[in-house]
């Protein structure tokens, strides 16, 4: 699998900094491109710049009053909790607006490079703001850069669109802003409600012709029942619904080790992960593929690692799982966090799944949450949700 893959990148993403005591570090996304440099994934792969998010590209989903109470907090950084600024996961800061618009201009510039042919896959590993509302900043995120890109490709004449969501947290802010819109096909797989911030995300949630679409897992899932969710679920759809563009957002906070949730994928399961959703890409959309990171909150051991192997992926040579961590990087990462680095590329796991075609379990959890999404929407697709 092969194609022009695009990485858009500008050292000032890392300044959406919401202080050094917030789950969500810019450290993160530095060590993800040093590795991807150190191990030569870069170099088979364009990198490009980007420029911010103008006001009407950003009111394509947002409130212009919401875009300009983000503008007077980032004056000085005085909190307005109306907009969801100024609360312990949203903090006030200077230069909110400037750090935020430039990130969904990174996506923006991803979906243009996609829309006009200059690149098969673009990437924005910063973005993936997916909890920001039309009025409002939620869950890290100030604006929310993958609606943006999915509305800017609207109102260029793109009639179907799928965006599929793999971050372990609900994609709230994407279901939202297209909740109604037939067009935009939302999928979203990511630990129960029950159990995880925001609290959406429940299979009922069906939007308009069974365009919205959530899987919701139990806590504790891990690779083999991940996969098997996802295999149940997702390609069945993007095979239905036939997508102009495929876009993704890849959070990794469904790692094992990640301090804010509960689902126990490894490396190797989010790798397999990437694998999956580049060939729907091909197969469903004509390669035209879209992705941006998300969430993901150990910093060291987890996120520049899966997105390293995201980028690698986009680009057509995945990255060997034995291969080691560049000592380069090593030691960066003791100099910049003062922690151990990892020393491989993933996990060291066989992330082997068993897919429904044998039937399911009813008291299985996991098959209980499959069966909950496919009989909510398959029929609303044509397809028979029965394996």
């Amino acid at each position: 699998m092969s194609g022009a893959a695009r990485v858009i990148w500008d050292d000032a993403l890392t300044s959406y900094d919401f202080g050094p005591d917030h789950p969500l570090a810019p450290v993160r996304v530095e060590l993800t491109m040093a590795l991807a440099r150190d191990l030569g994934v870069l170099e088979r792969v364009e990198l490009a710049g980007c420029a911010p998010a103008t006001d009407d590209e950003l009111a394509l989903v947002h409130k212009r009053g919401y875009i300009e109470a983000v503008k007077r907090v980032s004056v000085a950084g005085m909190p307005d909790v109306s907009a969801g600024l100024g609360t312990s996961d949203n903090p006030a800061f200077a230069g909110v607006h400037e750090a935020s618009a430039l990130i969904a201009g990174a996506t923006l510039a991803a979906a243009r490079a996609v829309f006009d042919g200059t690149a098969e896959h673009a990437l924005n590993v910063a973005g993936g703001l997916h909890h920001a509302m039309a009025a409002t900043a939620s869950g890290f995120c100030v604006y929310n850069d993958p609606a943006v890109a999915i509305a800017w490709l609207l109102s260029k004449g793109v009639t179907k669109i799928a965006y599929v969501d793999v971050d372990v947290h609900h994609g709230d802010g994407v279901q939202a802003m297209f909740y109604d819109d037939p067009r935009v096909l939302t999928i979203s797989l990511h630990e129960s409600p029950r159990t995880l911030f925001p609290g959406t995300g429940w299979p009922e949630e069906t939007g308009a012709e069974g365009s919205a679409v959530n899987v919701a897992l139990p806590a504790g899932c891990g690779d083999g029942g991940w996969l098997r969710a996802f295999d149940a679920v997702v390609p069945p759809l993007l095979h239905a619904f036939r997508p102009e563009i495929l876009v993704t957002q890849h959070g990794c906070d469904s790692h094992a080790l990640d301090p804010l949730a509960n689902l126990m994928l490894s490396l190797d399961g989010q790798r397999a992960a990437y694998a999956a959703l580049h060939r729907l890409a091909h197969e469903t959309a004509g390669g035209k593929w879209i992705a941006t990171g998300g969430g993901g909150y150990e910093l060291v051991q987890v996120v520049p690692r899966a997105w390293t192997h995201l980028m690698a992926e986009a680009s057509g040579s995945p990255v060997d799982p034995a291969t080691r961590t560049p000592e380069s990087w090593q030691r960066f990462v003791r100099e910049r966090t003062g922690e151990t680095p990892p020393l491989t590329m993933t996990d060291g796991r066989s992330p082997e799944f068993r897919d429904l075609s044998g039937g399911y379990d009813p008291a299985d959890p996991i098959d209980r949450a499959i069966m909950a999404t496919r009989n909510a929407v398959f029929p609303l697709h044509g397809i028979d949700p029965l394996p």
